[in-house]
């Protein structure tokens, strides 16, 4: 009786034991754009993606991911280095989609939001004092499947002038860390139904 009941609750946990970890995501080129009310990616491409379901690093053409913040919260939009600047994330968006190839599901993988200020700080990327920047903050939202997933991302564009953002700059490359492991709330509901449906089966054995 009790190795049917430790067989019963192994399997159950053994889909949790495959979602658990972290999926590497990365992005390429696309327009980050915008003005004190908010900037947005678009256009990027979604070139890398490690750890997803299990699988190892893939490469390719494999879809999309865009952003949008909230609007500017302190600092200056054209920051020079030695100064940061931050946007809320109230009325920000981030999604990851999907064109289903190499064995990715087709659509969105992550759909949400930024989680607390964005950052945006400036830095020099040239020795002819051009300047990049790097926009990073945490995000939350609904995985593929779902469950609600938290993580984190950092976009870095390309050099702007020498005068800093006027507008617009074209995006080198972002990475984005999904962490799908589920939430403590979550762990402790599965942990209560499952010895819910221990004891059930105990007491059927026994009759």
């Amino acid at each position: 009786m009790k190795r049917i009941v430790l067989t019963v609750l192994f399997s159950l946990a053994l889909p949790i034991a495959a979602f658990a970890g972290n999926v590497d995501f990365t992005n390429t080129g696309g327009t980050l754009a915008g003005s004190s009310a908010g900037l947005s990616l678009t256009g990027s491409e979604l070139t890398d993606v490690n750890g997803f379901s299990g699988m190892g690093l893939i490469q390719g053409a494999l879809g999309t991911l865009s952003l949008t913040t909230g609007t500017l919260a302190s600092g200056s939009l054209n920051a020079m280095p030695g100064s940061i600047a931050t946007f809320n994330s109230a009325g920000s968006s981030f999604v990851i989609t999907s064109n289903g190839s190499y064995g990715l599901p087709a659509g969105t993988l992550f759909s949400g939001t930024f989680t607390g200020t964005i950052d945006w700080v400036p830095s020099y990327c040239s020795a002819n004092g051009s300047v990049c920047y790097t926009l990073t903050g945490s995000v939350s939202g609904t995985w593929y499947n779902g469950m609600h997933v938290a993580g984190a991302t950092s976009q870095i564009t390309f050099k702007t002038s020498k005068t800093g953002f006027m507008g617009s700059a074209s995006l080198a490359s972002g990475d984005t860390t999904i962490s799908t492991v589920p939430e403590p709330g979550t762990l402790g509901l599965l942990g209560t139904g499952l010895v819910g449906l221990a004891g059930a089966i105990r007491r059927k054995l026994k009759v």
